[in-house]
């Protein structure tokens, strides 16, 4: 695998925790504008303009993406932002609840995501994947990490164990969550990371297919609008690459606003006949183990035990998609759970009480077992893909420490097309 050092724009230490923003999606408009207005002039701004603008604006995207621009500009002329010119690597720690990962910030190449080097396990959407290529070639940048995972290798961790002795670029404690940034600028130290992860034969993208795709889109737009054969800086996208070891996966829930005009008692019947042991829980229920989901409707929580799958491959075998193949498309109607409205996706780091809540009266939850690193892995190793929100990896890196700049290739007008 193929990374390199990056040369970029960051915020500087006495800025970094205000101007640092979690990623763009996982807010709506009106959590975004609530949590820009606590942390003025952050990266959110750039990152997700729509919170810039009043309810009843209704920008369109040339609008957003100068927007975005705008407040990038606005950041680098006030001193929020200084450039680091010799490319780096970057280490950074994420700690929350007594867990700990931490991460190689570096560029990874675009043709290893062509080659099957960097594995995906999801789809894109048509909407969300132009709005990132808007985003990259407005700023001429890529801003937002996009996070891969690799299989530990000893090697690797002894030289981020011994860099991260070394006094920390940044350190705080934001949302409960406690960063560290370290930098790796020595000469024989960048070429020793390099070189061992040069040696690493595949990582998988755990968050940020959109991201990657239109890291790729832009990467195939420059070289086509480039005389040269030389290698120019968007053949490579920015990325923090973790051991699969450290990191946190939690449930990705369901809800479905109604329950298809069934009864609770008939919605019970009919996933009994489509294979499922179901039996009333006394209690709000989170599985513990794989095949297990709790269901809420109707004021109750049910215990369901998912039959064997019926195609024994890495993502038929999925608990997601037993839920999805066996009960949210044949019985509930969600046949394409990225375009039915019916159906919304909740972290299961917020409880089963948003679960009750979301359901309400006519609607119904399901609490399910995370999906695994090792899921996950078997999964793109198979050239398969998992339905749509399968995995929540938290906690997330945030966006705006590392500002990796393209303008370059991109030419300024068009950068701001």
């Amino acid at each position: 695998m193929r990374t390199e050092p990056i040369a970029c724009l960051r915020p500087t230490p006495e800025c970094a925790a205000q101007f640092a923003a979690p990623p763009y999606d996982v807010f709506d408009y009106a959590s975004g504008v609530a949590w820009a207005r606590s942390h003025r002039a952050s990266f959110l701004e750039c990152d997700l303009p729509e919170v810039t603008f009043a309810p009843d604006e209704t920008p369109d995207s040339a609008a957003l993406m100068t927007r975005a621009k705008e407040r990038l500009d606005e950041r680098i002329a006030d001193g929020t932002l200084l450039a680091d010119d010799e490319p780096c690597y970057y280490l950074y720690r994420l700690e929350q609840d007594g867990a700990s990962q931490t991460g190689i910030v570096c560029a990874c190449a675009v043709s290893d995501y062509h080659d099957g080097t960097i594995r995906r396990h999801e789809n894109t959407r048509a909407a969300k994947l132009a709005d990132r290529i808007g985003h990259i070639r407005a700023l001429g940048a890529q801003t937002g990490l996009i996070f891969l995972a690799y299989e530990d290798r000893a090697s690797i961790n002894q030289i981020v164990e011994a860099a991260t002795a070394e006094t920390p670029l940044y350190e705080y404690e934001e949302d409960g969550i406690r960063e560290t940034v370290w930098r790796i600028a020595q000469t024989d130290e960048i070429r020793s990371l390099r070189s061992e992860l040069d040696g690493v034969d595949h990582a998988y993208i755990a968050d940020g297919h959109h991201r990657a795709a239109a890291a790729a889109e832009v990467a195939r737009m420059a070289r086509e609008a480039c005389d040269s054969s030389a290698e120019l800086p968007s053949d490579s996208f920015l990325a923090i690459l973790y051991p699969a070891s450290q990191l946190q996966v939690h449930a990705y829930n369901r809800v479905v606003s109604d329950r298809c005009g069934m009864s609770a008692e008939e919605l019970v019947e009919a996933i009994e006949a489509a294979g499922f042991e179901a039996a009333p829980s006394p209690t709000a229920l989170i599985p513990t183990q794989k095949r297990r989901m709790g269901m809420y409707t109707d004021g109750r929580w049910w215990e369901l035990t998912a039959p064997e799958p019926a195609e024994q491959s890495p993502a038929s075998s999925l608990d997601v998609s037993l839920l999805q193949n066996l009960v949210l498309e044949p019985i509930l109607g969600i046949a394409d759970p990225t375009r039915n409205e019916r159906i919304s996706f909740v972290s299961g780091t917020l409880g089963t009480d948003s679960l009750e809540h979301l359901a309400g009266a006519e609607g119904v939850s399901f609490s399910m077992h995370p999906t695994s690193v090792e899921e996950l892995i078997a999964v793109a190793d198979a050239g398969q893909l998992m339905p749509p929100k399968s995995t929540w990896f938290a906690p997330k890196p945030r966006s705006g420490l590392f500002i990796r700049q393209l303008q370059a290739d991109l030419g300024a007008e068009d950068a701001r097309a």
